[in-house]
Parts: structure tokens; C-alpha cells; sequence
């Protein structure tokens, strides 16, 4: 099975999984791309999916069990899969080797074997795969990632940031273990953060975690240090039971650039910047992150080039959620291989688009609502 070759103007993708991610921000994205469309909805509440349908004129739902069928169809081109993070291996492999291109959200898999199987299959393509790091083309981030790199702060020396909120205790999150919990779901930011800011990947990982409210079925709150090449270090806290915080901030010699908020879903993005004691502002807008990376992956498949958030990208920040897994287990401090990643975001990967409003949700609820 070869990759399939797009064949119109606009890339054509099946969306699998319609909750709360697909419909806040990945479908209301779609139109503001110009280059994709959605042709069919893969969900296990088809009548939920009917309703979506209706509002964005796709009149093609399927159910899980069908999902072969999806995948063999000529018009399907690319999939967008959205499912909870212990369903992507399976659903990602059978995409890939089916010839499919993927954006996978994430984090890529529960483990790093599974990101390798997920590698694997796309090797026996060549099906493009993308891991939704949507802060890969906004333009405040990548602004900080060309400072830092510019060397505007000076010498960098450490890393920290928090990122918090407030999940129901009947939100699926709070009921599906350390891979449906903070580190997973909110810890792939200020660590896909500072790997990018930092240039490097972590030599060493610990974790402290507890469980402040018992409806939580892992540790709710948990603190994380890594330890990077060049005397580096970083620290942050992700939290499903704490009130909104959402920043980082990054120290070098000369001075430092503080975001906030750093991460938020097509948040407005404002950082403080003070080198040699002179401090300055810059906003940059809030634009539609789903969109802007939608847009970015479809333009990568209809021109041949490889995405820069990549598999290789996924992996590398599974690796460190897996190791945090390790030392919240055992109390000890984790090492890593060391390993140098060659692609970087770069300005070049930026995408302004108007944001969007909130739509009204059909069947599905924000992580602070409930299921």
C-alpha cells in the first residue's frame, strides 16, 4: 500500500472522534483553511455525529466498527484523529497503513513502543503523519522560540511554568488513570515548551505528584524538574484540581521573557521581555490555532514536504511523559538517553487566521462541565 496523492484543491479528511476538542476548535477551523474540508465523521454516537453533521454539512457518520471501510474509501485522504490517548496506537496504525495521511493529536501514544509501532506503519507508506502541536504556527510562540534562539535574553539558565485547571470529577479525565490525567494531557505544553525554547532534549526527569480530591484516579497535581545539556534545568507544575494558570516564564543571563498565558486553546498571547533591566511589551492576537495547523498540514501534503512536528517530534516528548510515569512510581530520578532532534518550529511555519467563536456543543462538554 503506497500513500495516497491528494487530488483537488482542498484535502479531504475524515474526523475520528467527535467530542469536545473536534467540535470547540478542530471543525470550526476547517473553513477558515481554504484548503481542507471534512468529508465524514467516525464516533461510537451516531446520533450525536448526525447532529455535527447537520451543522457542517458532512452527511457521511460512521461507527468504529467501520472504520476499514472509511480508510479503503478513494475520497479519503487524510484523517484527524481525536480520540482518547489510549486509542491512537490501533487507530493510527491501521490509518497509516492504509496509506493515509494522519494528525494525530496529542500526545502521540501511551508509551514509546506504541509511538514506534505508529512510526513503523507510517515507514511502510509513506503516509505524512503530524502530531497537532497547534503552538507550532502561532505567532507568539514561535516569537519566543526565535529570542530565545536569537540569543536576545542571553545565555539560557533555566525554565519554569504552570499550567492549571479546574476537571469535574466525572470528566473522563479524572477516571482513566496517569494517561488520561494532567501530566498527559496538559504536560505535553511546557514540555514540547521548553525542549523547543531550550533547543535540547532532557538528560534526567523527577516528578512529585498528589491526589487532592479522591474522585481523581491518578495524582491531580504534579510537579516536574528536568535536567537539560549545558547546565539547563527546568520546573513545572500541571494540575486538573486548581484554578486557571496558564505561563511560563524563561531566564537567561542577560534577562527573560515571561508569557502569559503561554498555552491557552487560540488565546491572545502576551509576553514581558526584560533584558539588561529594560522592560517591554509585545501582544500578538488571538488567532485560530486548530485552523492554522490544518492549514499548514494540508499545505505539506498537497506540496510532498514532510511536517515539521513530526512522529519523531511526539515521540520525543512521550519519552519524558513516560519517564515522569517511571519516578512518580518509584521516587527516583529518571534518566534519558541523550539525543539531538535536528528539526525545530520555525517563523517560517506561522499561520494567522481569525479566531473563532464558540459554537454550541452537541453531546460534549468542556473537561470543567463533566463528561
Amino acid at each position: 500500500m503506497r500513500a495516497k496523492k491528494i487530488s483537488g484543491e482542498k484535502v479531504k479528511y475524515a474526523v475520528v472522534g467527535v467530542g469536545w476538542i473536534s467540535q470547540t476548535a478542530f471543525l470550526p477551523g476547517v473553513e477558515h483553511t481554504g484548503n481542507s474540508e471534512v468529508i465524514a465523521l467516525v464516533t461510537s454516537h451516531a446520533e450525536k455525529a448526525e447532529k455535527v453533521g447537520e451543522k457542517y454539512c458532512i452527511d457521511r457518520v460512521y461507527s468504529y466498527e467501520e472504520f476499514d471501510q472509511v480508510l479503503a474509501m478513494d475520497d479519503v485522504e487524510a484523517v484527524y484523529l481525536a480520540t482518547p490517548n489510549f486509542d491512537h496506537v490501533d487507530l493510527a496504525v491501521k490509518t497509516l497503513r492504509a496509506g493515509v495521511h494522519l494528525l494525530l493529536e496529542k500526545p502521540m501514544a501511551v508509551s514509546v513502543e506504541e509511538c514506534e509501532q505508529i512510526l513503523s506503519a507510517q515507514e511502510e507508506t509513506g503516509a505524512k503523519l503530524m502530531i497537532a502541536y497547534r503552538l507550532h504556527h502561532e505567532p507568539g510562540t514561535l516569537s519566543a522560540i526565535e529570542s530565545v534562539r536569537n540569543g536576545e535574553i542571553g545565555r539560557v539558565r533555566f525554565f519554569n511554568s504552570s499550567f492549571t485547571q479546574m476537571v469535574s470529577g466525572q470528566n473522563h479525565r479524572a477516571k482513566n488513570g496517569f494517561w488520561a490525567g494532567p501530566v498527559a494531557d496538559m504536560g505535553p505544553y511546557p514540555i514540547n515548551a521548553v525542549r523547543n525554547l531550550f533547543g535540547a532534549e532532557p538528560l534526567e526527569v523527577s516528578a512529585i505528584g498528589v491526589k487532592t480530591d479522591e474522585r481523581f484516579d491518578c495524582e491531580d497535581t504534579v510537579t516536574v524538574n528536568l535536567k537539560f545539556p549545558a547546565k539547563r534545568v527546568a520546573s513545572f507544575v500541571v494540575s486538573y484540581n486548581a484554578a486557571d494558570v496558564d505561563e511560563f516564564r524563561i531566564v537567561g543571563e542577560k534577562g527573560d521573557l515571561y508569557s502569559h498565558p503561554a498555552y491557552g486553546m487560540n488565546a491572545s498571547i502576551h509576553h514581558t521581555i526584560t533584558v539588561d533591566g529594560k522592560t517591554r511589551e509585545k501582544d500578538f492576537p488571538s488567532t485560530d490555532h486548530f485552523g492554522g495547523e490544518l492549514k499548514y498540514f494540508s499545505e505539506c501534503l498537497k506540496s510532498g514536504r514532510n511536517p515539521e512536528a513530526d512522529g519523531e517530534e511526539g515521540l520525543l516528548d512521550v519519552r519524558v511523559i513516560e519517564a515522569i510515569e517511571k519516578s512518580l512510581r518509584t521516587g527516583e530520578t529518571i534518566s534519558l538517553k541523550p539525543y539531538e532532534r535536528k528539526k525545530r518550529p520555525a517563523m517560517t511555519q506561522k499561520v494567522e487566521l481569525k479566531q473563532n467563536s464558540t459554537p454550541e456543543l452537541v453531546g460534549a462538554h468542556k473537561p470543567s462541565d463533566g463528561q
